[in-house]
């Protein structure tokens, strides 16, 4: 039978700081952000099955991406774990849903780190091919499975 890709899109609204960035998204922004992801195998043939013909479910999928992606970073500020101490420790204060990460909260860097989660949490017959992050109407990254052998 033949591989085939399904695709699901999410949206969230996030806000996120680039550390040390020399421009204006060094400041505290938001973004309405599309993720389009997108994951291949072969469709299932055992007769018996309920999900016969589907290479996943696409009620499975979204809840791998909502309850690992979306629910956590919907209304969230992310930034920099390297961000002054004391504005982290207010901002831990003052906002209800502040995700601290490792790395520079560049689309580039979240689309990487989302592929991670998604691909931790997919059934053994089924991988993540493409991820597609639209942090502007004109903007976005791309993380590919070839790309990260």
């Amino acid at each position: 039978m033949a591989k085939i890709r399904i695709t699901k899109m999410y949206d969230f609204e996030m806000a996120h700081m680039l550390k040390d960035y020399d421009g204006p998204c060094r400041n505290i922004h938001g973004h309405s952000y599309k993720l389009f992801v997108t994951v291949t195998g072969i469709p299932i043939t055992d007769k018996n099955s309920p999900k016969k013909g589907m290479v996943m479910d696409f009620k499975d999928l979204k809840a791998i991406v909502k309850d690992h992606i979306v629910d956590r970073f919907d209304h969230a500020l992310v930034i920099n774990s390297e961000a002054d101490p004391d504005m982290i420790t207010s901002m831990k204060k003052h906002t209800e849903n502040l995700i601290v990460v490792d790395y520079q909260p560049t689309s580039e860097n979240l689309v990487t780190n989302f592929a991670d989660i998604i691909k931790s949490h997919l059934p053994a017959n089924v991988e993540l091919h493409n991820l597609r992050l639209w942090e502007t109407a004109t903007s976005y990254s791309e993380w590919f499975a070839e790309d990260n052998l």
